[in-house]
């Protein structure tokens, strides 16, 4: 039997492991493996392409259907160019915080699952905990559909899925949905005093992004439905949030790269949004090849990502407000890995310790208070699986 480790003790040793997107997060797993194989459970992995990320999953308890699935992910976001008054992969509390990179976003959650999986066995749960730790989260949840299509071929099918994403321990019943395109826009460089016969890949750029500021005004314009009015903001946005591109002040821009991000709420028909951005990027293209042949735009799909739509009656919502009392309605514009649950056929909620707004910033923390919620909320999920 492996030793009892208690929440913080194993948001300890996960926050240890520094799981930033743009590295491997396997050292982390095989010692998540390490830790259930303790208590005689088995984990498999999904790996990506080149194997060096996989996702992770496992069936706690009996070999039924009506479980609960508990999500998160295990990677972070860099810590590059921020200013941290402690090391950031080292939990340090202070003033009944715990700050770390990850602690809110979201290892304190992975944490109180892990922390779950003893208490579950012991109180003998008639239904079982599953437990699913995904990759690439940060990257736009690009790691979880493989876990969520494996899981629902080889675990008796859940009958909720919380996905712990910082959330005060609230219900978060709807979020937003979203898709990015990495846009690659080539020029033809020629001196800027004949800038006529070139073709600026920043210039035709600009257009685009133009493009993007009408959206954003019109859709702020339109009247929000139900649904869209329970968002802040209640439209979808299109957004750039990085450009580079250019050789010198006086060439045209042979290269412009950028990325079109946009968050959808749920209503909204993702697809028309990428069918609408295609034609803008035709109709630029074609007016650049009018000048210049070799010139052109490339758009490469970086993420895509359903929106959680809030669920009539649904069990994971049931099952979360009566573990915490909360009654109350929420949604957030970010998106999470439940409206993926939800696609892949699972009743989802959003509710973990922390709030989103420490996510992502220097000396990000947990405060002792959520993590001691969580704890309250695992316990009484358990007794909830035994009864």
């Amino acid at each position: 039997m492996a030793a009892r480790l208690t929440a913080r003790e194993l948001l300890d040793k996960l926050v240890s492991f520094p799981t930033v997107s743009r590295d491997s997060n396997l050292p982390l797993l095989d010692w998540v493996e390490e830790y259930l194989a303790g208590y005689g459970i088995a984990a498999h992995r999904v790996y990506n392409a080149d194997g060096t990320k996989a996702n992770l999953y496992a069936n706690v308890g009996p070999e039924v259907e009506g479980g609960v699935v508990l999500s998160g992910h295990t990677d972070v976001v860099p810590v590059d160019g921020q200013e941290w008054d402690t090391d950031p992969f080292t939990v340090t509390e202070r003033d009944g915080k715990l700050y770390g990179r990850g602690t809110c976003d979201m290892k304190g959650f992975d944490a109180l699952a892990l922390a779950a999986v003893p208490m579950a066995l012991e109180a003998g749960i008639k239904r079982p905990l599953q437990i699913a730790f995904s990759y690439d989260e940060e990257l736009g949840c690009v790691g979880a559909p493989s876990m969520i299509a494996e899981m629902a071929q080889r675990l008796p099918r859940a009958a909720a899925v919380v996905v712990g994403e910082p959330s005060m321990m609230k219900a978060v019943s709807g979020h937003k949905g979203g898709f990015g395109f990495a846009t690659h826009v080539r020029g033809f460089e020629v001196h800027s005093s004949i800038l006529h016969t070139g073709v600026s890949a920043i210039m035709e750029a600009a257009k685009l992004i133009d493009w993007a500021n009408q959206v954003n005004d019109e859709n702020r314009a339109k009247q929000p439905g139900p649904l869209a009015a329970m968002f802040d903001p209640p439209w979808t946005t299109a957004h750039i949030g990085m450009i580079s591109g250019g050789t010198a002040n006086n060439i045209t821009a042979k290269d412009c790269h950028f990325s079109m991000d946009f968050r959808v709420v749920p209503g909204d028909d993702m697809e028309a949004f990428k069918a609408a951005y295609k034609a803008k990027v035709a109709e630029v293209e074609a007016e650049m090849k009018k000048l210049r042949p070799e010139a052109g735009i490339t758009l490469t799909e970086r993420f895509g990502v359903p929106a959680l739509k809030p669920e009539e009656d649904g069990a994971s919502e049931r099952l979360v407000r009566q573990l915490t009392g909360d009654n109350e309605t929420h949604v957030v514009s970010y998106g999470t890995e439940a409206g993926q649950f939800q696609q892949g056929g699972y009743s989802a909620i959003v509710c973990g310790p922390g709030d989103i707004a420490q996510a992502h910033q220097p000396n990000e923390f947990l405060e002792l208070s959520q993590l001691e919620a969580g704890e309250d909320f695992m316990r009484r999920l358990v007794a909830h699986l035994a009864a």
